[in-house]
Order: structure tokens, then C-alpha cells, then sequence
């Protein structure tokens, strides 16, 4: 009996001992289960978590760049043409001698008659991009969409997938309009402004938001567009990159002293008098979305630390692009064919205009007033 009972302690301090070596293990699974979890859902939420907590991107002129996040898989691949495609031979003895087609980066700098439209159409259409283009109507600027939409389904990457994104704050005036195979309009609602600069600041704001919660996952890439604009001519494949940039009309003829940056040192768009490769519009710009995306907010946030310091750049985002692409080389520049005005004359090497700024009397269409 004695032999028994010890017997049974011996079994029941063996399975103690077991059961705390079970219990023991049982933890630290469900400690190390929660810990991967964690770490995994915060590895996860660098692409899904709302923008303000995202890190910030930042420009230094020794090149060096922050971490951005990048989930689209679309890049520009191998340039395949299928067989048969008849299109003129390209020569290495003629072609635009009027104006300067490289950059001193070695990007390309496009003109009317520096490519062959049937066959860089072809070569990008088997690479099939999602393109979005996202516009701002607000207030009476919604008067614009029905000719920039109309005009942009005759011109704008024809046969290409496009989803055009307007930001309005009336609903009921965006236009019905007969869209080609494989594009369609997507709308966002947005507060009112008091002020045009509030709007054009607002762009990167609601761009930011929209990428985030929605387009990232609808496209490959992205322009950002002037919605008094209406397109003339084919604005075709020529003009996709990773960053496209385009040169103002007004100075892409001037020396850099003649651009205007901004030249308050307290801005942080300022540029020194001494530095710029070329003045471009904030009207017409694009890229793969990660990159346009990583610019966009940079101008959203550029501005609101200058809201902070009590300032606003002279040209709003204009100005932080600018500033942005002196450091960040745009891999193509689009020449003024991509973004004319209806207010001045076209001269001898604007052989095409391809979109065109409306004449407007922005007194009547701007809730301030005011010129630009």
C-alpha cells in the first residue's frame, strides 16, 4: 500500500511537471502568435493606414529619398512590337534640328516628330496600363467637363484603359458622356472653397486621400489635369514614363532667373536664384502611381508646413513641384504641345497643340478672383 501510494506521487509529480511544461509552451505559442501578428499588421499598414501617419517624403539635394511604398506590380516592360506592324523608318541623319530633344540628365524631351505615334502606341499597348487622370471641378469650374471629357475621348490614349477621377463638389453637373471600350468616370464628392489658391491646395490633399482609399488599387498610372483645358490633338503612349514632367509655355524659353520660383528662403519651395534646370506647369503632370503619389503628398505636405510657418508658396503646389523635380529628375519632359493656352499665339516650334488652356474671365469663375 505504501509502495502504491508512493508510486502515485511519483506519477502525479510527473504529470504536474508535464502539464506545467505544456501550459509553459501553450504560452509563449500564443505570445509568439501575437507578436508575428502585430509585426505583420504593421509591416501591413504602411500602405493601408491613413496618410498623416505615413512616412514623410522628403527631398535632399545630395539625391538621397525617403521610404515610399510601392505595391503597383505595372512598369514599363520590354519594348515588344509584333511582327508585320509597318511604320517609317527612324533615321540617324534627320529629324528636329529647331529645338533641343534631350535633357542634360539624358531624358527625353518630346516633341512633335521625335517618335513614331504608330508604333509607340503599339509597344505600350501590350503592356496595357491602368490609366487614371484625375481632375478638380469645383464650383463653376464643373462648366469645363463636358469639353475636356469629350475632347479627351477623341485625343487622350485613345484605346487605352482610362478612368478619369473627378473631384467635384457638385454632384449633378458631371456630364454624361459616351466613353470608349475599357474607360469610365469615377467621381468624388469635395467640400467647397472660398478661395481658388484653397482649391488648387486642396488637389494634393484630396488626390492623397483618394489614392489611398481607392485608386491605388485601380490603376497602374496616373496624370494629375487642369479641368479648363480641352485636348486638340493625339496626347498619346509618347508621353508615359515614370515621371513625366511638362515645361510651361511661358518659360521654356527664359534663363533660370527669369522663372518663378519661389524666392522666399521661410518657403519651403524656395529655390536659390542660381539653380533650376526648367520652369514646369502643375497642369499637366504624370508617372507610375507610386511615384506620383510620393509627389503629390510631398506638395500636400510642403504646403502645410508653410501653412504652419505663415506662409504660402507664390504658386501654391506649383511651386513645390518645381522645387521637387530640381532634385528628383522627372525620366521624361513633355515639350508646351502638351499644355498650351488659348491666350497667347503659337509659335514656329509648337508644331501641334494637344491640349490648350481655355480663355476664361476668372473674375466670374473663381469665388476670389484673380489671375494666373
Amino acid at each position: 500500500m505504501i509502495q502504491k501510494t508512493g508510486m502515485l506521487r511519483h506519477i502525479s509529480r510527473t504529470n504536474i511537471l508535464f502539464s506545467f511544461i505544456f501550459i509553459f509552451i501553450l504560452v509563449l505559442g500564443v505570445i509568439y502568435t501575437w507578436f508575428y501578428r502585430s509585426e505583420y499588421k504593421e509591416d501591413k499598414s504602411v500602405f493601408f493606414q491613413p496618410s498623416d501617419s505615413k512616412p514623410e517624403p522628403d527631398i535632399k539635394k545630395d539625391g538621397e529619398k525617403t521610404y515610399c511604398p510601392d505595391n503597383s506590380k505595372w512598369r514599363i516592360g520590354d519594348l515588344e512590337v509584333e511582327p508585320g506592324l509597318k511604320y517609317t523608318q527612324p533615321s540617324t541623319q534627320q529629324g528636329r534640328t529647331d529645338v533641343n530633344s534631350v535633357t542634360n540628365w539624358n531624358a527625353p524631351l518630346v516633341w512633335d516628330g521625335t517618335f513614331e505615334p504608330m508604333l509607340i502606341d503599339a509597344i505600350y499597348k501590350k503592356m496595357d496600363p491602368r490609366v487614371a487622370v484625375v481632375v478638380f471641378a469645383v464650383g463653376k469650374y464643373t462648366r469645363f467637363l463636358k469639353g475636356f471629357l469629350e475632347s479627351g475621348e477623341k485625343h487622350f490614349l485613345v484605346d487605352f484603359r482610362v478612368t478619369y477621377y473627378i473631384f467635384t463638389d457638385n454632384e449633378k453637373n458631371v456630364p454624361k458622356v459616351e466613353l470608349g471600350k475599357g474607360r469610365k468616370i469615377s467621381v468624388f464628392p469635395v467640400p467647397s472653397a472660398n478661395r481658388w489658391q484653397d482649391v488648387v491646395l486642396g488637389r494634393m490633399k484630396w488626390a492623397t486621400i483618394a489614392i489611398d482609399k481607392q485608386i491605388r488599387n485601380e490603376a497602374d498610372y496616373l496624370f494629375m489635369m487642369d479641368i479648363d483645358s480641352v485636348f486638340h490633338g493625339r496626347f498619346g503612349a509618347e508621353s508615359l514614363s515614370q515621371l513625366s514632367a511638362v515645361l510651361h509655355r511661358g518659360y521654356y524659353k527664359k534663363e533660370r532667373t527669369y522663372f518663378p520660383y519661389e524666392r522666399r528662403a521661410k518657403s519651403r519651395a524656395y529655390i536659390p536664384l542660381d539653380e533650376g534646370d526648367y520652369y514646369y506647369t502643375a497642369a499637366v503632370w504624370g508617372g507610375y502611381l507610386e511615384d506620383m503619389y510620393k509627389l503629390i503628398r510631398y506638395c500636400y505636405k510642403q504646403s502645410e508646413v508653410d501653412a504652419n510657418n505663415g506662409i504660402e508658396a507664390v504658386w501654391q503646389e506649383e511651386s513645390h513641384l518645381n522645387k521637387y523635380l530640381l532634385y528628383n529628375k522627372p525620366t521624361k519632359v513633355l515639350s508646351p504641345e502638351y499644355l498650351w493656352s488659348d491666350y497667347d499665339q503659337v509659335p514656329a516650334d509648337i508644331k501641334v497643340v494637344r491640349i490648350s488652356q481655355l480663355v476664361k474671365d476668372y473674375k466670374e469663375v473663381r469665388p476670389n478672383g484673380g489671375n494666373r
